[in-house]
């Protein structure tokens, strides 16, 4: 059992970066491993040899955080010092990592992977949560949106979206290399979130046929 449920986080038997989260948030790349590995712990902490899972951690863990190290491109003992938390459970006080959403008067949004003691519990509940999807991309636009903040120069308000078919395209031989292009490549995104002023300097210094609305 723990062997088929670590397959899909390892590569040539040691854990992997998941290649198809690294475009996402921190907070969604936490919050979609958390969920997993809470599933599978909730469902089996009823099992007398719940330790077990203990392999299942690591590997996941692992590969969480070569996924965000991959993103950040820095190293997993960085990012994993940056999410790295302590809660208090029942069975005492236990590490995690988080990823966190800041937000205006309201509590933020908070993602967790582990804390959880694989202890036997044998009045456990099963609470079968759906999985964080990352299959609709638009989700982290809105979220970005929300901030109401220029990716290119930091202004607040008055933002809109600017997007491209591919992120191939930004090196066209027409297109000179450009501030806003750079930070589209660096965060390997084909949108960017720029003020109205910056979305019109971004039209202006497109060639005649632009590749957005």
């Amino acid at each position: 059992m723990i062997k088929s449920k670590c397959a899909p986080y390892l590569a040539r038997g040691e854990p992997a970066k998941k290649g198809a989260l690294i475009n996402s948030s921190d907070h969604a790349i936490v919050a979609t491993f958390g969920t997993v590995y809470r599933g599978v712990v909730q469902y089996y902490l009823l099992a007398g040899d719940v330790f077990r899972l203990h392999r299942l951690q690591w590997v996941m863990q692992t590969s969480m955080l070569k996924t965000l190290a991959a993103k950040h491109r820095s190293s997993v003992s960085k990012v994993a010092a940056k999410h790295k938390a302590r809660i208090d459970t029942p069975n005492g006080p236990r590490v995690c990592f988080e990823a966190r959403i800041e937000r205006k008067k309201r509590k933020p949004l908070v993602a967790r992977f582990g804390g959880i003691p694989l202890q036997r519990q044998r009045a456990a509940e099963l609470a079968d949560r759906e999985p964080v999807r990352v299959d609709h991309p638009q989700k982290e636009l809105i979220a970005r949106l929300m901030a109401d903040t220029c990716e290119i120069y930091g202004s607040k308000g008055n933002v809109q979206v600017h997007h491209v078919r591919a992120l191939a395209d930004l090196a066209h031989a027409r297109w000179q290399p450009s501030d806003w292009a750079r930070v589209m490549l660096h965060r390997r995104r084909k949108t960017v979130v720029a003020c109205d002023v910056c979305h019109d300097r971004i039209h202006s210094e497109q060639p005649a046929t632009s590749l957005t609305p």
